[in-house]
């Protein structure tokens, strides 16, 4: 700590050494120039001809900008208190009274890259925006006290108005700042997402928050550049530009030179960005506020006029350490410390006002001082504002459930008209008992047809409709503004889909296999299970995705057969439905619909596939796998809510749980066991987040025994979720699993060795009851 404060001292000398500095500058031009230097700063005439420089606000801050003075004096204001409130973070932390220290010291140039934006342009902002956030928060109708809402973010107060003393973030809906942790540029998705949906959404008449006309703006830091998610959304960028999709996005690279403590090398940013094809490279001296308000306004024109991209890679210093901890005399040569104090933008900008005659050195001084004590009196005022003191005030926004208006969304349907036209006059319901898969995609054309706002998206999903046919036909009845195939990377499917449903738009992306998630899984966890966490639900990102999952697909094979949910289950506020019958599915499917709508919910749909195309149950030509489609007059009574689990049967020896293929199995096992005499009930638990627990509980005590039937793992599988709910419940009968290995999924028949079968769970129903 105390190192930090050194650091930020030794910074507060050089600066104030380098505007007196302008003074002996200054006197000496007094000495040459005279009169007229005088003139300079005073604006006095004389009778004689205004001097070049004179001290007119309304100019140029000088020739061929178009930053003038007066803008100029206003994001020195901005750039001012940024710097203070950096060092009030650090006062705050010493009197235990602030959290956050990762401050915007020499990034205040960005305060330029928000005057050359409009105020309704969304952006999702890097960690060291703070001058950003307080010219955007001036730029507000009424003004917002930017400083203030900082402060109220570094004290963790209740009463900061994005998070609520959640977390420490730059974000208001106001200003249309989307909040981010902007850790590892896992932002970027997302704001390629909304860049490709802004033009999408006007076209489609989705329920607007921004004009068509606005332009998306990222930001992030030099050493994010080479994160994957970085890479990923970059070559997104470059690849819907090259395919002349309107993509209208400004990405800002604040290049400071150093990750934490790894520098990164000196050019590797130009040459990492300048070739990419479809994105347009600028290039300014972030401590050059007019090089950055001049560029960044040509930058954001092309993104605005053109709807393409464009990477504004601004070359800017860090003063300090990476945080308040991190005391950069520990990785950094004083000689590279210097340079960087060389480069402050505070002094490029104090230069600029005192060349252009508006500040004198003294005044340039004195504003600084003034600027410094009025943000330090703010942060004492807010150093004891009340925090969050409970449990439920922290998780209030994870998941707001609105049952009553998911359950009126479920039962919506289009017009008889309609449903007639899109399915080519052959109703689903008037089709017979539909296959699973076949259910879906009757559900996703009921969807489809009664939400306009819905799109459908992901690898395979539109031409071939997908790897097994569940999205087959939906591009030929809605076209391809609506389903249509992605580049095949699941971070910017993910990504596209947050940023499509800020728009207004309902987004449906399709992740091919469940193996498939995990190298996205981050944009589920860090990004979209926490924005309403992050805004207090004053932004969300409604979305289903669908995912094939699951094993016993016959062939074998880890990447084709992945059991491994527990990624899924531990995410707050998330709702993962898997649904084993079609009836079930298609019902649930309208549900999830409808909560991401009315409730803003992150859905994750898991689909077993060796159960989507299943049409027997006990034996060859029975179609008991199979299952009529309901007519929309039904969809009301046959609601499926979120968390309710279905029970099959009313054994009174055995209570069988288990879900997914595991129901298939079961169904067939409690047949064989009937035989034997031993009567069973199964509960599908149809939900596996949240976990519907009564429903377990009541069936668990309807019998006295539970056998948890479990396709997942044994370790971090759904099965150990169960056994919890039913030890808080207070179960006091008997208990036991069976589980597939805690192994991979290998090829072939050894497929079978490690995954949960009908045998084991035949085999331990017996044990469990005599």
């Amino acid at each position: 700590m105390s190192h930090s404060l050194e650091d930020r001292d030794a910074v507060e000398r050089h600066l104030t050494r380098s505007v007196q500095a302008l003074v002996v500058t200054t006197e000496d031009a007094y000495s040459t120039n005279g009169d007229q230097g005088r003139q300079a700063w005073t604006g006095e005439q004389d009778g004689q001809p205004e001097p070049a420089g004179a001290a007119d606000p309304a100019r140029p801050i000088r020739p061929g900008s178009a930053l003038t003075g007066q803008r100029c004096l206003e994001l020195f204001d901005a750039q001012l208190a940024s710097r203070h409130l950096d060092i009030a973070a650090l006062w705050l932390r010493g009197q235990g009274a602030g959290f956050y220290t990762i401050g915007s010291s020499g990034h205040e140039g960005n305060a330029a890259v928000a005057a050359a934006l409009r105020p309704d342009d969304p952006a999702l902002l890097h960690y060291r925006s703070g001058a950003f956030y307080l010219v955007r928060a001036a730029q507000a109708t009424p003004p917002r006290d930017g400083a203030g809402d900082v402060l109220l973010g570094l004290a963790a107060a209740v009463e900061e108005p994005i998070a609520g003393g959640r977390h420490k973030v730059f974000g208001h809906a106001d200003l249309h700042i989307i909040p981010t942790t902007s850790t590892i540029a896992s932002h970027l998705p997302r704001a390629l997402g909304l860049a490709f949906s802004l033009d999408r959404a006007a076209r489609l008449g989705a329920a607007a928050r921004w004009p068509a006309d606005a332009i998306a703006v990222v930001s992030l830091g030099d050493a994010s550049v080479n994160h994957s998610t970085a890479v990923g959304a970059l070559n997104t960028a470059g690849y819907c530009a090259y395919q002349r999709l309107p993509l209208p996005l400004l990405i800002v690279c604040e290049d400071n030179g150093i990750g934490i403590s790894v520098r990164t090398p000196a050019g590797w940013v130009a040459a990492a960005a300048s070739g990419r094809a479809g994105i347009r490279y600028f290039h300014a001296d972030g401590s050059d506020l007019a090089d950055v308000f001049d560029t960044a306004t040509a930058a954001a024109q092309w993104v605005r006029e053109r709807r393409s991209p464009a990477f504004l890679h601004l070359s800017v210093v860090r003063l300090g350490g990476h945080a308040g901890t991190d005391p950069e005399t520990a990785y950094r040569e004083p000689g590279e410390v210097a340079a960087s104090l060389e480069g402050d933008p505070l002094i490029g900008t104090a230069k600029l006002l005192t060349e252009a005659g508006l500040l004198s050195p003294d005044q340039v001084l004195e504003r600084y001082e003034a600027s410094r004590a009025h943000i330090l009196d703010r942060a004492a005022q807010v150093a004891g504002a009340p925090r969050l003191t409970s449990a439920a005030q922290v998780i209030q926004p994870l998941a707001p459930r609105c049952p009553d208006a998911v359950a009126a969304g479920a039962a919506a349907a289009a017009s008889d008209e309609t449903r007639q036209a899109v399915f080519a006059g052959r109703l689903p319901e008037a089709a017979g008992p539909l296959t699973l898969a076949q259910a879906i995609n009757a559900a996703l054309t009921d969807s489809l047809a009664v939400r306009p706002e819905m799109l459908v998206f992901g690898e395979d999903v539109a031409r071939k409709g997908g790897v097994y046919g569940v999205t087959r036909g939906l591009l030929a009845r809605f076209g391809a503004g609506r389903v249509f195939d992605t580049v095949l990377d699941e971070q910017s499917i993910l990504g596209l889909a947050l940023g499509a449903g800020l728009t207004g738009l309902l987004p449906v992306p399709e992740i091919q296999y469940l193996a498939y998630l995990h190298n996205a899984a981050d944009q589920l966890r860090g990004e979209a299970a926490t924005l309403s966490f992050f805004s207090q639900g004053r932004f969300r990102n409604p979305l289903v995705v669908r995912i094939a999952g699951y094993a016993y697909q016959g062939f074998g094979g880890h990447f084709h057969n992945d059991n491994s949910v527990a990624a899924l289950r531990d995410i707050p506020g998330l709702i993962v439905a898997s649904p084993a019958r079609p009836d079930d599915a298609a019902a649930m499917l309208r549900t999830c619909l409808a909560a991401a709508s009315a409730d803003g919910s992150v859905c994750v749909f898991l689909e077993p596939i060796a159960l989507y195309h299943a049409r027997d149950l006990l034996a060859a030509g029975d179609g008991g796998w199979r299952a009529p489609y309901a007519p929309p007059a039904q969809w009301a009574e046959e609601h499926v809510p979120v968390g309710r689990a279905r029970t099959h049967g009313d054994g009174t020896d055995l209570t069988i749980v288990t879900f997914g293929n595991g129901l298939w199995l079961s169904l067939r096992a409690a047949n064989r066991l009937a035989g034997d005499g031993i009567s069973c009930r199964v509960v599908d638990l149809r939900w596996l987040a949240p976990l519907p627990a009564d429903d377990i509980l009541r069936e668990a005590e309807a019998t006295g025994r539970v056998l948890i039937a479990d396709e997942t793992r044994r370790t971090g599988g759904v099965s150990e979720a169960v056994l919890a709910a039913l030890a808080d419940g207070g179960f006091r009968g008997q208990v036991t699993r069976v589980t597939s290995q805690d192994s991979f999924v290998p090829l072939g028949e050894a497929a079978a060795t490690v995954l949960l079968s009908q045998g084991d769970i035949e085999a331990a129903a017996r044990t469990l009851v005599r």
